[in-house]
């Protein structure tokens, strides 16, 4: 796995997203250029579009979900939805298993003025479902809870 380098995460609001809204809903889009290296998070009400290389799909996708009762995270990457060989399907699915924490790691680097207002909210499981027509690639995952992530970018 590649390690977290906050100067290459460029992290943009969409209003009316803030530091502070919304809660229940948030939403978060990481892509990154293979070139660079960069990393693009944007946060909103919805997820930026705009940002997702529709022949490459590399994004991670999450929201966060707060009834009253309990709060979530549950995000998507997708593998292959049958443009892609089982052996290329394969790759992504071992690259994205590789990556996974690296890009979580910057989502809420990138989001930490939120986490700072809700301390609470540190402790939201994890669960990202790998979208794939293969079944092998398909699948729910558990990835820990931000609090995890953020202390592994302040201890690094």
């Amino acid at each position: 796995m590649s390690s977290f380098n906050s100067s290459k995460l460029s992290t943009t609001l969409i209003p009316p997203a803030t530091s502070s809204y919304p809660v229940s809903e948030r939403k978060y889009t990481l892509t990154h250029s293979d070139t660079t290296g960069q990393l693009f998070l944007s946060i909103g009400c919805s997820y930026n579009n705009k940002e997702i290389d529709e022949n490459m799909r590399d994004e991670v996708l999450a929201a966060l979900h707060v009834t009253d009762r309990q709060a979530v995270i549950q995000g998507e990457v997708f593998v292959s939805g049958g443009e892609f060989s089982r052996e290329q399907a394969q790759l992504r699915y071992q690259i994205f298993r590789r990556e996974l924490p690296l890009a979580l790691e910057a989502m809420f680097y990138g989001d930490q003025a939120f986490f700072q207002h809700y301390p609470d909210l540190l402790n939201t499981p994890i669960y990202i479902y790998f979208v794939s027509t293969y079944q092998e690639f398909r699948g729910w995952s558990y990835y820990q809870t931000p609090k995890f992530y953020l202390k592994q970018t302040c201890s690094s």
